[in-house]
């Protein structure tokens, strides 16, 4: 079968059908066997993606660059202070001149109503496949390989119940773009989503209203709550992490403040426990340990964060694999 996602921007996956996310996941278990049996999938040979970091990284720089390794091609790292952008180069020039040398743009840049902005600029004026590794608002890739991950763990996504829960940290203020990317895509998958946080740690309403839509259409359920552990009990998957009060405030110094009043949002075993027996526990990784989310629960035998941190890697390739190259599929 011809191969329609060539060219494809991957920026939110609400910008993509379901078929097509259902496409990325096939791709992504054919690849995840191949790699795994040892057999060649060089569907990007000579092929380069330019990376652009205005943000520290870790999974998703290695992942992305040995994604494209193993598919035969070459990662680009690039990162923003090593560039003229802050000395004049904008958005349109960097999708512009990337576009021209590479077969790919990748970036990831999440400060607070810029992140998402500058990403689509860059998209805009690029000939080339643009890749959100993270923006202010959305973080797709990570969100795709959250439903490759329940998918191995669940089976059949519909009627599961995904708890996407804040928990505190104390590290700094996270960008809101893993809970907006949750709720938008696990709605669409027949889940029964709950969304758990504090009144200072909403998330914009448009999201909360497409989620909605997306469990209407799709036979699932979104519901709101503002207790931490009614959101657990009972749970099939329980995504508990940090994000920011953007919504509220964005000083510094109130940020702490409001924070600080919530340092009991922790996941602990205790609370684990309240889930269904054969819960999983779910972190985009890195967490605050014993802070976020306790040592026995992170590393404990409901914990799937590593597997996670896997199928970044396994997703990403088949995202790039189907819009950077003419395969079949």
């Amino acid at each position: 079968m011809q191969n329609f996602l060539f060219g494809r921007d991957m920026i939110t996956t609400q910008e993509w059908t379901r078929k097509e996310i259902d496409t990325i996941m096939d791709v992504a278990m054919d690849l995840k066997r191949k790699r795994a049996l040892g057999e060649p999938h060089a569907y990007l040979r000579d092929k380069v993606l330019a990376m652009l970091f205005f943000f520290s990284s870790t999974r998703t720089r290695a992942s992305f660059e040995a994604g494209m390794a193993q598919l035969g091609g070459h990662a680009q790292f690039i990162e923003s202070k090593t560039t003229q952008i802050a000395h004049g180069d904008t958005a349109k020039e960097i999708g512009e001149i990337l576009g021209r040398y590479n077969d790919g743009i990748a970036i990831r840049q999440v400060d607070w109503d810029i992140g998402n902005q500058y990403i689509c600029q860059v998209a805009e004026a690029s000939r080339v496949p643009v890749f959100n590794m993270q923006c202010d608002l959305y973080h797709p890739h990570q969100i795709l390989a959250d439903l490759l991950t329940i998918i191995e763990k669940k089976g059949d996504t519909r009627g599961k119940t995904i708890t996407v829960s804040w928990a505190y940290a104390s590290s700094y203020s996270k960008p809101q773009s893993v809970p907006n990317s949750l709720i938008l895509l696990m709605s669409r998958y027949g889940m029964n989503v709950r969304l758990v946080h504090p009144p200072e740690f909403k998330l914009k309403s448009e999201f909360i209203d497409q989620a909605k839509e997306n469990a209407k259409k799709h036979h699932g359920s979104f519901e709101m709550m503002d207790d931490f552990e009614a959101g657990v009990k009972d749970t099939d998957i329980w995504y508990a992490k940090s994000w920011g009060p953007m919504l509220t405030t964005t000083d510094p110094d109130e940020d702490k403040r409001i924070t600080d009043q919530y340092k009991d949002w922790i996941a602990d075993e205790r609370r684990l426990a309240m889930a269904s027996d054969d819960a999983v526990y779910m972190h985009p990784l890195p967490a605050d340990r014993n802070i976020e989310v306790t040592d026995g629960v992170i590393d404990g035998s409901q914990s799937v964060v590593f597997d996670q941190a896997e199928n970044r890697l396994h997703a990403q390739k088949a995202v790039m694999a189907l819009t950077m190259s003419n395969m079949e599929v």
